[in-house]
């Protein structure tokens, strides 16, 4: 194993004001599509930021669900209520989201505000997950302790008997989307020497300002 002190330069294409969209979230979608062609695993892989209720910091890996809201551009993610992610998301709006797309030497980091997505979008996600999703969700307490992977097992085959005459699986009360309002995107291109180009979409007034950042 190499030193960690060893590192190949990145050598990634300049990321420049003058061919970035006004609109970060085209440009986002670009650089998503970017991640997908060159084929990267789960390309919608973010870890979300947040800050539990006695105040710690949190990470963990989510998905991406989409970009839209009903009331415009968000980042959607799902979530059981009762998780750990799921309580810190109730008590406390302000989140990161970090999309780490390191064989192209890029990353974006989202700044901003998480709020519950009302019952009709919640229901829309839940109808597109597999039926085997579906029951895992019903049968785990996500994040509480559980004795073993058999009581796990357990659990899933009590409630794929409880729905086992069901067309379709209801949604738990506890199960639903977030969307996540930026206030600040940030795009990084990693770049020779460790001067990368960090361009940075600012929220205002109906508009956005761009910004690059010293590396």
């Amino acid at each position: 194993m190499g030193s960690l002190e060893e590192h190949p330069d990145y050598d990634g294409p300049p990321f420049d004001e003058s061919t970035i969209d006004p609109d970060p979230f085209v440009q986002f979608a670009a650089w998503l599509a970017e991640a997908e062609a060159a084929g990267l695993p789960d390309p919608n892989g973010m870890v979300l930021g947040t800050i539990d209720p006695d105040g710690s910091p949190s990470s963990r890996t989510v998905l991406l669900k989409g970009l839209h809201s009903p009331e415009g551009p968000a980042f959607e993610l799902v979530t059981n209520a009762g998780s750990r992610k799921g309580r810190a998301l109730a008590l406390e709006s302000r989140v990161t989201l970090l999309f780490p797309w390191y064989a192209l030497h890029r990353q974006v980091i989202v700044d901003g505000l998480a709020r519950r997505a009302a019952d009709a979008d919640s229901d829309r996600y839940w109808a597109t997950r597999p039926r085997g999703s579906q029951i895992g969700a019903w049968a785990s307490e996500q994040s509480r302790p559980i004795g073993s992977r058999a009581d796990l097992a357990e659990r899933v085959a009590r409630e794929e008997a409880r729905f086992a005459d069901a067309d379709a699986v209801p949604r738990p009360p506890f199960w639903g989307a977030w969307f996540v309002r930026p206030r600040a995107i940030e795009f990084w291109q990693g770049r020779p020497s460790r001067l990368h180009d960090r361009l940075v979409y600012l929220a205002g007034e109906g508009t956005w300002t761009v910004e690059r950042r010293q590396p």
